[in-house]
């Protein structure tokens, strides 16, 4: 794990949607010329962390820094200054379908440089290089795979030689082989170029093989955030020793090992019954003993003539 300066830092962040509470206090640091891996089942705050760090999102409670800046305290010109110190590899790519590859790439560099247009030639053919694509550089993105568009996504993040990459999902939609080029290129790219990078997923494959350190999350929770041989331990912790471990730890392991049963898949306690919840009424309502009581009147079967006046009204007829 690097000893570099912290460049991000997240302390006691509390983000809300209404009545839900998504990010629950997280705090976590990311230092210069590491990768962090944070991760976590669907739904457990992993891209709500991101959107707070690139600035999309701004905490209810606590705060988020970047080179020591305060993102919520930040005007959208102050903000823009400081993105331009990042760079970010979406989930899809995220590229321009009507620019060939180069261009989306160049984009970035006339939008927010005033060079000229031969070093800007220069300077994409760099990038495109870099994640090995400058033989792809006139191809539009329908003509070109999954995994080049991952990497064209990538040379268009590292336009602006940003201290900072951020990675969503950088595996997501790959085969086997693909997924590990793009796991090596992240690696590579870190310890070349020195920068933090932050990568957001659930591959444990992909995970386990660039982390320096992985952070938890669950329920907007951060449950562990420690270096990957410690996470490499908790995952392959002895079955028989599992009395030795705490709940979190327990499902921790599980979603590491990715296992059907333990603590992460067992259903939520709710008070009162699946009764109470499906009617709205409290269980003391229920009348007669039953755990479900009709709200409407519906004929015996034993009175005369039902089945014959049942099948009248659905057009049939009684044999």
């Amino acid at each position: 794990m690097s000893s570099g300066e912290v460049v991000i830092e997240l302390r006691d962040v509390v983000k809300r949607f209404g009545n839900q509470t998504v990010l629950d206090g997280v705090t976590m640091e990311v230092h210069q010329g590491e990768i962090v891996v944070v991760m976590g089942g669907s739904g457990c705050g992993k891209s709500t962390t991101l959107r707070h760090m690139i600035g999309a999102l701004h905490p209810d409670e606590g705060s988020v820094r970047i080179f020591d800046r305060d993102l919520a305290t930040l005007d959208e010109a102050q903000l823009n200054e400081v993105r331009k110190q990042f760079g970010i590899l979406f989930q899809s790519g995220a590229l321009f379908n009507s620019m060939s590859v180069a261009d989306n790439v160049a984009l970035i560099l006339e939008e927010h440089t005033s060079l000229d247009g031969s070093i800007i030639d220069m300077m994409v053919k760099i990038k495109l290089e870099l994640v090995g694509l400058r033989e792809a550089s006139d191809k539009f993105p329908s003509q070109i795979s999954g995994g080049m568009k991952k990497r064209a996504g990538l040379a268009r993040a590292l336009a602006l030689d940003p201290k900072i990459l951020f990675y969503d999902e950088p595996s997501a939609g790959l085969d086997p082989v693909t997924s590990a080029a793009i796991d090596r290129l992240m690696i590579d790219l870190t310890r070349k170029l020195g920068v933090a990078s932050v990568v957001v997923t659930h591959e444990m494959d992909s995970a386990f093989t660039i982390a320096d350190r992985m952070v938890m999350l669950h329920h907007g929770r951060v449950l562990m955030n420690d270096t990957r041989e410690a996470f490499e331990r908790l995952r392959d912790w002895p079955e028989d020793q599992m009395d030795e471990l705490d709940e979190s730890q327990r499902l921790i392991r599980q979603f590491l090992r990715g296992d059907a049963e333990g603590p992460m898949t067992e259903p939520d306690s709710v008070e009162g019954d699946y009764a109470a919840d499906l009617l709205g009424v409290d269980h003391s309502k229920l009348t007669g003993g039953r755990s479900i009581q009709t709200t409407r009147m519906v004929p015996h079967m034993d009175r005369p003539g039902f089945i014959r006046r049942l099948f009248s009204r659905l057009g049939g007829r009684a044999s």
